[in-house]
């Protein structure tokens, strides 16, 4: 099923916002590509009254039953070993069956690692999947990882999560040789950690374009595509940024309501104010990918809405088509002759 072709499973029922939320997101992906085939999975009485009203009969839209719903709450080794017949389950199902090439679900992040992990395993060395994203950044974007699959990280591991990360990023933004550095507290050789300047050693040695340390205050700034840390300083990180953002909006908010010479402003700079909101839409950048899994598997934000949705279904696609695992084999193979 690789090649042009492309069959995406979609878990319907995990996200926060309601399947209502991923049909529209199929309805919109059926109409963008002509040779993609849907899987929607979930409650069958739910999604066939959602897909009657909203996309009507499509041969390339099956629903696939699922009696089962994995909380956003509930522990994944819970999930994992009793919700065998959830909608999240089902569809990661089919991808380790060959019904799909790749699937895409809003819900619990540990629950989905935990269960893709245990249904694909992870290719052949690699030791632990990781969680990778598209953030934007000064020229274009970036891809950041680990994003909390790994609170920690051996050297190893972080240059594994390079290569994939160079891969990643190849592959979604047409970069020949992605430029990738690793977080670290400072810019100089001998800062950071043991295990951060050991890492620094293996990618220097390597045929990745590494172009060393990179800074906290620095990693929108242009200078690199693919950005390196464990999973804890990640997670923090991304979390600080989407704080951040949300900072601006609301100052931004605060500054042009405070009067009617404010409001005024607002109005006149109400075009340059809509292109600012726009290239900081995370919606834009949502689907980060489980990789170093033996499949594809894409996170979308759980509370995503259909526009989210869709773009997590696209970096999906891309993928299927780049045939990202089949990548990283090949490049670990290289790297390790």
């Amino acid at each position: 099923m690789v090649g042009s072709h492309s069959t995406i499973s979609l878990d319907a029922m995990s996200g926060d916002l309601g399947a209502e939320v991923v049909v529209h997101a199929a309805a919109a992906t059926l109409l963008k590509y002509r040779n993609v085939e849907l899987r929607l999975v979930g409650n069958q009485t739910e999604l066939q009254s959602l897909v009657s009203r909203i996309i009507g009969d499509n041969p390339r839209l099956q629903i696939i039953h699922a009696s089962e719903v994995v909380e956003m709450a509930e522990p994944p080794v819970d999930a994992l070993r009793k919700k065998k017949d959830s909608s999240m389950r089902i569809a990661i199902n089919l991808v380790k069956e060959g019904q799909a090439d790749a699937c895409v679900s809003s819900g619990n992040t540990g629950a989905l690692m935990a269960t893709a992990k245990f249904v694909l395993k992870t290719l052949p060395g690699i030791d632990r999947p990781a969680i990778i994203t598209e953030l934007p950044a000064k020229g274009g974007s970036l891809h950041m990882l680990d994003l909390g699959a790994n609170t920690e990280a051996s050297a190893a591991q972080l240059f594994q999560y390079a290569m994939m990360g160079s891969i990643v990023s190849s592959d979604i933004l047409g970069i020949a040789a992605p430029r990738i550095a690793l977080l670290n507290i400072g810019v100089e050789d001998m800062k950071g950690n043991d295990t951060v300047r050991a890492a620094a050693a293996l990618l220097s040695a390597s045929t990745l374009n590494y172009v060393g340390f990179i800074e906290g205050n620095d990693l929108f700034s242009g200078k690199a595509d693919v950005v390196v840390t464990d999973g804890f300083t990640g997670n923090v990180a991304l979390k600080t940024i989407e704080g951040a953002v949300g900072l601006v909006h609301h100052f931004l908010k605060r500054a042009f309501t405070r009067s009617w010479f404010a409001k005024l402003q607002a109005v006149l700079a109400s075009r340059v104010l809509k292109g600012l909101a726009m290239e900081l839409d995370s919606r834009h950048y949502n689907g980060a990918t489980l990789v170093g899994l033996n499949g594809i598997v894409i996170k979308s934000h759980g509370s995503a809405d259909s526009l989210a949705f869709q773009h997590a279904i696209d970096t999906a696609i891309v993928e299927v088509r780049n045939q990202l695992p089949q990548q990283i084999g090949t490049l670990l193979q290289k790297e390790i002759a």
